[in-house]
């Protein structure tokens, strides 16, 4: 009668990060590929299957960690984590809802998407992988031109951009730069954006505004974002400025507003503006959204009135 093989589980266990546990190293440690089948059966199994090759330890959903030491584990050692997966794990908090785990490989490396798992092989030289919570990823900037290249509402493509340009985790010519450098699949929309981000805008709504005004002719000249200085020598930023005839655009929203000081901050910087001459015209993103013309009318009305008074002595610095 065949002695059954003995198998040291406190190793196994050991070689088994977040319960997870490639075929090849139970096979190597000693484990018999039949009671890998047994303990993997369908009915009543110990263990089971999330990707090819790889064994979980414990029957039941993946968390999300799992999920990302799954996909490392699979596409191999010079794998790591870009994309979507690779944004929240930097931080970011407007990141679309997503189900996979994309994984970078170098070109040569053989391995198919399946499952939670998106494989993208790039042709380039692989960059230098960033360790977050463990996990390898891709450096920032890699990361969101890979998440944003595969998203397919501009949107969330500014969404995603501009929190990481405006909360200084990366530059816009950063992202030029790796958008020119990468494959032009899926990079229009990017581009779009990448382009109204180089103009100044910092958001989803300074977006739609822009695409409003940029069809006006008289609104040619405005500017995003720009620093201004008043004649009482304080400085603020308008969200859009018709330097021209000193005409600002005060984008409010909720999200940006939605605590006291910041909403204060806002209406004193507003009424100071105000108080210098400067003609200024509050606008929120429901408008923008839900009646565009009401929101043209108003600008047209507001340019009006700017050129009929002198132009006050306010400096775009």
């Amino acid at each position: 009668m065949p002695q059954r093989a003995k198998v040291d589980w406190n190793a196994v266990s050991d070689a088994a990060p977040s319960n997870l546990i490639l075929v090849r190293t139970l096979l190597a440690l000693g484990v018999p590929s039949s009671t890998i089948a047994f303990r993997c059966r369908k009915t009543g199994g110990m263990w089971w299957h999330p990707l090819q090759g790889l064994v979980a330890l414990v029957r039941g959903v993946l968390t999300v960690h799992q999920r990302l030491v799954a996909a490392l584990l699979v596409a191999g050692d010079e794998a790591m984590v870009t994309g979507l997966a690779a944004c929240r794990l930097y931080g970011l908090d407007r990141v679309p809802d997503h189900d996979h785990v994309h994984v970078l490989l170098p070109h040569a490396r053989r391995r198919r998407s399946e499952g939670f798992l998106l494989v993208e092989r790039t042709a380039r030289i692989p960059p230098r992988p960033v360790i977050r919570d463990g996990i390898r990823c891709a450096p920032l900037v890699r990361a969101l031109i890979d998440a944003a290249r595969r998203l397919m509402r501009v949107d969330d493509v500014r969404a995603l951009l501009c929190e990481a340009v405006q909360r200084r985790m990366v530059t816009v010519a950063a992202l030029r730069a790796e958008l020119e450098a990468g494959s032009c699949r899926g990079a229009a929309l990017v581009r779009q954006v990448v382009v109204e981000l180089e103009d100044g805008i910092r958001s989803a709504a300074e977006g739609w505004l822009r695409e409003m005004v940029r069809a006006m002719p008289e609104f040619a000249e405005i500017r995003w974002n720009v620093p201004l200085r008043l004649p009482n020598g304080e400085k603020f930023v308008a969200d859009g400025f018709l330097d021209g005839v000193a005409l600002a655009i005060e984008l409010h929203s909720f999200a940006h507003h939605a605590d006291l000081a910041t909403f204060d901050a806002t209406m004193r910087r507003q009424a100071e503006m105000i108080a210098a001459g400067i003609i200024v015209v509050p606008v929120t993103p429901k408008e923008l959204r839900d009646d565009p013309a009401a929101v043209r009318r108003k600008l047209r009305a507001a340019l009006e009135q700017a050129r009929l008074r002198p132009r006050p002595a306010v400096v775009v610095v």
